[in-house]
């Protein structure tokens, strides 16, 4: 079956279903979008790796690629192999100097392993056609831009905020190791440093 090459687009608060995230998946070189619903947890792991923040310990996505990379396993490519009754399967494709191993993996943990790689991330046609949309269309289901809805802007307007009560509140959520957080209040502060140049 032929393979189409994604790339992640956008993640966002998912307006279908509540504590869940969307994270959008383009085609390369084409218009359509597959939005796939993922938990929180996981939309963490990927905001983390996508703004390339660097936790005080690491986050279980972190480890699995410390090990692997400890023992010259390489994660050359993922991709979604299938989708029965709305869930996407997914395939990590591993290689070692003797061998390449497919391993079955949820959407969200590949995804999430394909960031920290830097590896390629592929869908057999058939399933980009079955649940793939014009890129419209996600636009007005979802964020169009990445951590758009983010639970920071929803609940809390930053710009109300001073220089020192945002790094405050970004020490804060750092601790909690609320990632999601963490970026929208370090482009806030990013904002208002840009603007006193």
């Amino acid at each position: 079956m032929h393979k189409i090459e994604l790339e992640i687009v956008a993640l966002s608060h998912s307006i279908t279903q509540s504590n869940s995230y969307a994270v959008i998946l383009g085609e390369v070189g084409g218009s359509r979008r597959l939005p796939i619903v993922i938990g929180g947890f996981e939309a963490q792991a990927i905001a983390v790796a996508l703004e390339n923040m660097h936790p005080s310990r690491p986050l279980t996505h972190d480890l699995m690629k410390n090990f692997m990379t400890s023992f010259d396993i390489a994660l050359q490519e993922v991709y979604i192999c299938d989708l029965q009754e709305g869930i996407f399967y997914s395939k990590l494709v591993c290689f070692t100097a003797n061998d390449t191993i497919e391993i079955d993996s949820r959407t969200s943990d590949a995804l999430a392993l394909a960031v920290r790689f830097g590896c390629p991330i592929y869908v057999y046609e058939n399933i980009l056609d079955q649940a793939g949309v014009a890129s419209e269309q996600v636009q007005t289901e979802t964020a169009s831009s990445p951590i758009e809805n983010s639970p920071t802007k929803k609940g809390n307007d930053l710009s109300s905020l001073t220089l020192s009560e945002l790094n405050d509140l970004l020490n804060e959520v750092l601790e909690q190791e609320d990632y999601i957080k963490a970026i929208d209040i370090r482009d806030e502060i990013a904002k208002r440093n840009a603007s006193k140049k």
